[in-house]
């Protein structure tokens, strides 16, 4: 049986709820760790008032963890939404509770509003934002938190940084990703640049004021990754589409790169690849890392680089032109409540997301009902590939 993972659970819903099933017995886990990455998700410059003050996210285990361990059991987990006191008619599963005048028929541009309302046939586009809402994020952050610290048993580490926020671009300082994560982790941007973090949080006034968002691109490496997770023997065992398909599945965002990505469209091969070298105490090792640690769908020992952009939020305070889905009348799009510029809490959740998506690969390789199975599973491979 391979990890997966399921969410559960709308925007303004009673809570979010996930299921983790795949995981070996014997991983340590506290809620505290847990709480620790929901709180990254939340508490930056550029989110919207609900994050910042109405809710402070906190998981509970419902199943699968006893003393602090896993059970190899599904591992049931669930973040409650400390406001539902105030949407508890608005989102009730009564069907006597259904109240017109909490209808939302002005579909915004950019969002999944009218396409949903469409598809599934519904005349309230409540019924489609609720869940198309990256709230649901929360719970697959705390999905990653588990998975991460299961990585972290193998001493594989997973770090981010903003490089960019509404045009304004930072410098990436030539340090170890550790050092530039801890940097990152001191600005109100999770930015590494001093300097552009001030002026993407001047950017970020200027847009609020202006009932406007925007938009952003950030980096997400992950160290410490054994030779050969991932495969090249069919398409849909390739770490990097599967990487990929996990970052463009957060909500809001547009394009992946791995690696060099999109510069390699203007260097020749000569500068594109990167050359192999042995040594005695390392084994086969690159000075470079235009592949971003992955060759044929295959980590290739090298740290694992990806950039993920993330668009403009389709909520704005000034919203666009849109039609209302009933009356057909020309009409502007719904405001609803929103962040500004939540690039930091989106590198955050491509940090999880990166690590459910590791810890699945893994453990396709490794497997293991207990960690100390894996353990011996990893351990013999790493000796076969030292002594090659």
């Amino acid at each position: 049986m391979g990890l997966r993972y399921l969410t559960s659970g709308e925007s303004h819903g009673k809570c979010l709820t996930a299921i983790l099933e795949g995981l070996p017995a014997g991983v340590p886990v506290t809620k505290k760790e847990v709480d620790v990455e929901l709180a990254r998700r939340q508490h930056t410059f550029g989110r919207g008032a609900r994050q910042q003050y109405i809710e402070n996210d906190a998981v509970e285990f419902v199943s699968g963890l006893r003393f602090g361990q896993t059970l190899g059991s599904p591992i049931t987990l669930t973040v409650e939404n400390k406001d539902w006191v105030h949407w508890e008619k608005i989102m009730s599963v009564e069907a006597d509770a259904f109240d017109e005048k909490y209808s939302l028929v002005r579909p915004r541009p950019g969002h999944a509003d009218l396409a949903g309302v469409l598809k599934f046939n519904r005349r309230d586009t409540r019924d489609i934002l609720e869940r198309a809402s990256a709230r649901e994020t929360a719970a697959r952050t705390a999905v990653g938190a588990v998975c991460r610290k299961f990585l972290s048993l193998f001493d594989i580490h997973i770090y981010s940084w903003v490089l960019e926020i509404g045009g304004v671009k930072s410098k990436r300082p030539p340090l170890p990703a550790a050092e530039i994560h801890a940097q990152a982790e001191e600005s109100p941007v999770r930015c590494a640049d001093a300097q552009a973090t001030k002026k993407m949080m001047a950017a970020i006034q200027v847009a609020k004021r202006a009932g406007d968002t925007l938009g952003g691109l950030y980096e997400v490496v992950a160290t410490g990754l054994p030779v050969g997770l991932g495969s090249h023997i069919q398409w849909d065992l390739k770490l990097d589409g599967l990487l990929a398909q996990a970052l463009m599945s957060i909500q809001a965002h547009k394009s992946v790169e791995v690696g060099d990505g999109l510069h390699l469209a203007s260097v020749k091969g000569s500068k594109a690849h990167d050359e192999i070298f042995y040594d005695m105490d390392k084994g086969f090792f690159r000075k470079t890392n235009h592949a971003g640690g992955i060759e044929g769908g295959m980590t290739n020992g090298e740290p694992v680089v990806l950039r993920a952009t993330f668009k403009p939020l389709a909520s704005l305070g000034r919203p666009l032109h849109s039609v209302h889905i009933k009356t057909k009348e020309e009409i502007k799009a719904e405001i609803v409540r929103s962040d500004v510029a939540p690039v930091a809490a989106a590198a955050v959740i491509g940090e999880a997301v990166t690590a459910i998506t590791l810890a699945q690969v893994f453990l396709s390789k490794f497997g293991g009902d207990s960690i100390r199975e894996t353990r011996d599973n990893f351990d013999r491979y790493q000796a076969a590939v030292r002594n090659f």
